[in-house]
């Protein structure tokens, strides 16, 4: 077990003037010095004493409490990172100063990485990050918790990825609140929860301008909720909600643009390529109250309502609103959800021009009975949609490239057989030097990937370099990028650079 840590460090030795602390539970002491797996802490919270900027605490398997993490800043270059080694680093006791499990309050650029927060008590949260900026948190799985899986308020740049948050007793899944502009929710979990899937909220009344602007919510699985909204926004500027699969969520919306705490009414969205399914208990596929019609539009999105008279898309002032290139029931809106219309008076209000009505879903998906939504041989979704999304929807759910046929498919999901989908695996592309200097060789095993994109981006989740692929062997200049750790992805493959 040794070697494999052994191997981790070395893989992740991220900064050249940054220190590699170690915890763990079960050989560790705090009398320690922390500086090896060897020599390790017993507890996260004394890491949290020693750490500053470019550090990272490495936490290996085992049982821990919480911690509390404060007034402690990290910088873009070299923030401060809480890794656990293995996916069984599980923290499931409060923390020392509040009911949270996690708890980071003050601190600019911490980046949270595969931690298990289950069963927070109290009014405890399972991750909670408050009044700081350009934090991240990434694959974590926050269960049971008291209040919600992961709260943040006041968090400029916050990214929230490929976390699973689940069965939050009293409120949410995912819950970024308090005048956090530009955050960034994607390819997350959100299940079985007591409120919303995800939910957005300004709410003035704490302080701020109230308002959440430039929301990315893409790429999200939101199912089983149980209040609100899959996707609730309160107060949210536009926000960008594409790619999304929000599924039996009961009693509540799929997605919903309101203002209540908020400051504004949510508007200005972009809601495009979603797949939406309303079980028989649920409300609106999407409702935009007043206000909220303002400069939003709806377009290839899968709106499905299994309700007995409620529908997929309901308005209350039409003014600047567009929505169409949609697989719907023929149950629409204009008042608020007080009467439906079908989608024939839909189109004689402007809208809906190019949109169908729904086929069973049985004909559109490829087995719903268990939760698959990708789409069947034939469905009626399969090249249809607009490109009028193009310049903000580029791929799928899965990072798929989007189109694959001859046009934009309806719903998260882009259409692919096993002869127009590119196989991309480890082997697909090689990168060397690496560690690199100034230039870095990429060389491509399958010459499908000409022209596909290329992504670098840095340890807190930013693109820091993107281009197209140009040829099978080429070089690329990185003598201007800050000494760290990067990843280079092509299509879902993503692979670890150093840069020295």
């Amino acid at each position: 077990m040794r070697t494999i840590y052994f191997l981790l460090i070395l893989l992740a030795t991220t900064y050249v003037s940054a220190t590699n602390y170690y915890v763990s539970s079960l050989y560790g002491d705090d009398s320690n010095n922390g500086l090896t797996i060897n020599n390790p802490f017993a507890t996260i919270q004394y890491a949290c004493e020693q750490i500053s900027a470019g550090d990272t605490v490495f936490v290996a398997d085992g049982t821990y409490a919480g911690f509390d993490f404060r007034d402690n800043n990290g910088t873009a270059n070299a923030p401060i990172v809480f890794k656990a080694m293995t996916n069984t680093v599980v923290l499931n006791q409060n923390g020392p100063q509040r009911d949270d499990i996690i708890n980071i309050e003050e601190c600019n650029y911490v980046v949270i990485d595969g931690f298990t927060t289950n069963d927070a008590t109290g009014g405890g949260n399972g991750i909670r990050i408050v009044l700081s900026n350009h934090c991240v948190v990434r694959n974590c799985m926050c269960n049971n918790n008291a209040e919600r899986g992961i709260f943040t308020g006041f968090t400029d740049d916050i990214l929230i990825e490929h976390n699973k948050c689940s069965n939050s007793v009293d409120e949410h899944g995912i819950y970024v609140s308090n005048s956090s502009d530009r955050p960034i929710i994607r390819y997350n979990e959100c299940y079985g929860n007591n409120g919303c899937g995800i939910h957005m909220n300004g709410d003035l009344s704490t302080g701020g301008d109230g308002t959440i602007s430039d929301a990315q919510v893409y790429g999200n699985i939101v199912y089983d909720n149980n209040g609100g909204g899959g996707i609730n926004m309160d107060g949210v500027e536009n926000p960008l909600v594409y790619n999304n699969l929000i599924y039996n969520n009961h009693s509540c919306q799929g997605i919903v643009l309101f203002g209540e705490d908020g400051a504004i009414v949510s508007h200005g969205a972009k809601i495009y390529n979603n797949t939406i399914i309303v079980p028989s208990d649920g409300r609106w596929g999407i409702l935009v109250k007043d206000g909220a019609n303002i400069n939003t539009e709806i377009y290839n999105n899968i709106i499905i309502n299994n309700h007995s008279f409620r529908g997929c898309v309901s308005i209350e002032d039409d003014t600047d609103f567009s929505c169409d290139y949609n697989i719907i029931n023929n149950r629409m809106s204009n008042d608020d959800g007080d009467n439906v219309m079908s989608l024939s008076d839909w189109q004689d209000l402007g809208f809906g021009t190019h949109s169908l009505v729904a086929n069973e879903m049985s004909d559109i998906f490829i087995d719903v009975d268990n939760d698959d939504f990708h789409l069947k041989d034939n469905s009626q979704a399969i090249n249809v949609g607009t490109n009028n999304v193009n310049t903000v929807v580029t791929d799928d759910i899965e990072q798929k490239n989007r189109p694959i046929g001859t046009g934009y498919d309806i719903g998260a999901y882009e259409y692919g057989t096993a002869t127009n989908l590119i196989n991309i695996n480890k082997n697909t592309f090689n990168l060397y030097p690496n560690p690199a200097t100034n230039n870095l060789q990429l060389v491509i095993n399958n010459e499908q990937l000409i022209n596909k994109n290329i992504v670098i981006y840095n340890i807190a989740g930013q693109i820091v370099r993107q281009f197209k692929i140009q040829n099978s062997e080429f070089r690329i200049q990185i003598d201007n990028l800050q000494t760290g750790v990067y990843f280079l992805r092509i299509g879902t493959i993503s692979k670890k650079l150093i840069i020295k």
